[in-house]
């Protein structure tokens, strides 16, 4: 009967880590998304900086371009630099606690492991076939 508690416990710890993998890489995927974003909010802002204040900017829409005023656009710019900012402190946040969720099912797998070796056998038995 203890044996199939932990068999059991096995399943659902798997489980666990899988769905906490799944969420890492989701998490590691929307940051690279935003560092991108940033990253060209910057280069859009430091270009719009080089240009005379007069200078016709237009801002693109779907396929057409739409005259906008050179501080209108930096405006946005500004905003969208910071809203991906926060965007990543955010994921930061959200990735260090997965971390950690991650090293405790770790841990709970592996203590798992040494309290029941012969889980560990049929584990291995059956990761063989």
């Amino acid at each position: 009967m203890a044996d199939e508690a932990n068999r059991a416990a096995f399943f659902e710890i798997q489980g666990r880590m899988i769905e906490t993998k799944a969420k890492l890489k989701q998490v590691q995927s929307q940051t690279r998304n935003k560092e991108g974003e940033k990253k060209r909010a910057y280069l859009t802002l430091e270009e719009l900086r080089q240009l005379p204040d007069d200078t016709n900017t237009y801002k693109s829409i779907g396929r057409t371009f739409v005259l906008e005023p050179k501080p209108v656009l930096m405006n946005e710019q500004e905003q969208k630099f910071k809203d991906s900012e926060i965007a990543l402190a955010s994921l930061q946040t959200s990735k260090e606690y997965l971390e950690k969720q991650m090293n405790e099912v770790e841990n709970n797998l592996r203590e798992l492991l040494q309290q029941d070796p012969g889980l560990a056998r049929q584990i291995m038995s059956m990761s063989a076939m």
